[in-house]
């Protein structure tokens, strides 16, 4: 039986609440499995620097998906597509705890990150068509925010815990319980919806991106192990630029293009993909580095998953703030916040090292938090209300290359370094998360005024809640133009 739409408060925000797990389950899948590296490491005889295979195979499967899936959604019903990412994730998870070797357990979390594709896009889409109004969405995006706070909080606790008391193998089988009683509840109480404009499925670009994300990310894990001078490490370069000169080409000669080049023109966009990866691979590296070298240096599972509550706890408590903010006073604010706390947070670790840990844990989670509200926000608001299935996947799939990059250039860095010298190791890293906080800041400063007119693509629907004008003589982008752009172009005041 069909579920209606939900006309009230009440039934709005129990869409979201729902919406929200597949979110909660995504990133505690991520922080749970991170914390229990070095257990699945000792369990498997993984070293150090091929535990990156363990989150990224997951991760870089996930990104590649994530735009088609939105698409899908939109065609053939969000609800249903969601359904199917649930039931794809729960029997990954399965599969991952019943891994008897590295290679499989790989495999197994490519599949996870098949379901996962499925899952916070869509979920995301969902949220936005049950709640048209701006500042109701607005809000729900904080919410949405502290949720992946908690599911921090949640995971490397619980991941330790669980580690402790049944192995390593129980921190993937915990996902199946929570994805049946998610299931139950999505076909009982979440409505059906599709977008109003039918996008066609884009096979060349979406076996491209695969390829793109794949062999960069690979080089990045591979290089120490076979040299980044060495022959194979050459050829990763080559065939990765190769690769991503063909997927642009083949993108701007697209009508429907997988992830529309015409759209990085306008700048919040931009800036909230260029943010999104930023904050994220922060996060990755930091959660990545700080788990290892404590379990290095003889903590516990419990206790290095403990340790981390400092992050999650700011992300949790300013997630809804930023909501908040982001509502009053549009996305600038809580974007320069966010940079000054993540920048201060790396520099912290930069000129004090581990011994600094815990307080630089709590900058950067305040960072995290007032972070991905704004961001999802821009991303969300600055493509029509018909196409959020593709906005959420663009948005998202800028977060898990982040996640992605962070976990893979964490690992190059302490590849083959032993528990004495991983400090040494891992500071080049802490620059990095300094440095995406400098560009958190930039991205802050440079953005748009929310009253400025944000153009978009000829055909293209303006956000309910703007206006809508037609401007003549739109620039032409070279001698062969994005075809969704044309001399004339609508913009939303």
């Amino acid at each position: 039986m069909p579920v209606s739409e939900p006309t009230t408060a009440r039934g709005r925000w129990t869409v979201l609440v729902i919406c929200a797990s597949a979110l909660f389950l995504v990133g505690l899948d991520t922080t749970i499995v991170t914390v229990g590296l070095g257990a699945i490491g000792r369990g498997l005889g993984v070293r150090a620097e091929q535990l990156a295979w363990v989150v990224d195979a997951y991760t870089v499967t996930f990104a590649s998906l994530l735009v088609t899936a939105g698409a899908v959604a939109d065609r053939f019903g969000r609800r249903r597509v969601f359904q199917v990412g649930l039931v794809v994730f729960g029997a990954a998870s399965l599969a991952c705890a019943l891994a008897p070797t590295p290679e499989l357990l790989v495999a197994a979390r490519v599949l996870q990150g098949v379901g996962a594709s499925m899952l916070t896009p869509v979920a995301l889409a969902i949220v936005v068509a049950a709640m048209p109004d701006p500042r109701e969405r607005a809000r729900a995006i904080g919410v949405w925010g502290s949720v992946f706070g908690l599911s921090m909080a949640a995971g490397p606790v619980t991941g330790g815990a669980l580690i402790a008391a049944f192995g390593w193998r129980a921190v993937f089988w915990i996902n199946v319980p929570v994805v049946l009683v998610a299931i139950a509840l999505v076909r009982a109480l979440v409505p059906e919806s599709r977008g109003a404009r039918v996008r066609r499925l884009d096979l060349p670009g979406q076996v491209l991106l695969i390829g793109v994300l794949w062999v960069g990310v690979g080089v990045l894990i591979e290089g120490p192990r076979v040299g980044w001078g060495s022959p194979a490490a050459l050829a990763g370069y080559v065939v990765f630029g190769v690769l991503v000169v063909v997927f642009v080409r083949v993108e701007t000669r697209r009508s429907e293009p997988l992830i529309e080049p015409g759209l990085f023109l306008v700048p919040s966009f931009a800036g909230a993909v260029v943010g999104a990866v930023a904050i994220f691979a922060a996060f990755s590296m930091t959660l990545f580095l700080a788990t290892l070298y404590l379990q290095g240096q003889g903590w516990t599972p419990v206790a290095a998953g403990a340790a981390t509550l400092p992050m999650a706890v700011g992300a949790t408590v300013c997630a809804p703030i930023s909501g908040y903010l982001v509502g009053r006073l549009g996305p600038r604010v809580p974007l320069l916040v966010a940079g000054g706390f993540l920048a201060l947070g790396g520099g912290v670790l930069v000129v004090f090292g581990a011994a600094a840990l815990f307080a630089a844990f709590g900058l950067i989670g305040v960072g995290v938090g007032f972070a991905n509200a704004p961001i999802t926000n821009t991303a969300v608001g600055g493509l029509p209300a018909d196409r959020a299935g593709v906005a959420g996947g663009t948005a998202s799939t800028a977060r898990q290359v982040g996640t992605a990059v962070g976990v893979a250039v964490a690992g190059s860095l302490v590849a083959g370094v032993s528990a004495e010298g991983f400090a040494a190791a891992a500071a080049p890293g802490w620059w990095v998360v300094a440095g995406c906080g400098v560009v958190l800041l930039v991205v802050g400063s440079a953005r748009t005024s929310a009253r400025r007119p944000a153009r978009l693509p000829l055909g293209a629907d303006c956000p309910a809640d703007h206006p809508v004008r037609v401007a003549a003589g739109a620039p032409r982008l070279g001698s062969r133009a994005i075809r969704l752009f044309r001399r004339r172009e609508r913009v939303c005041e």
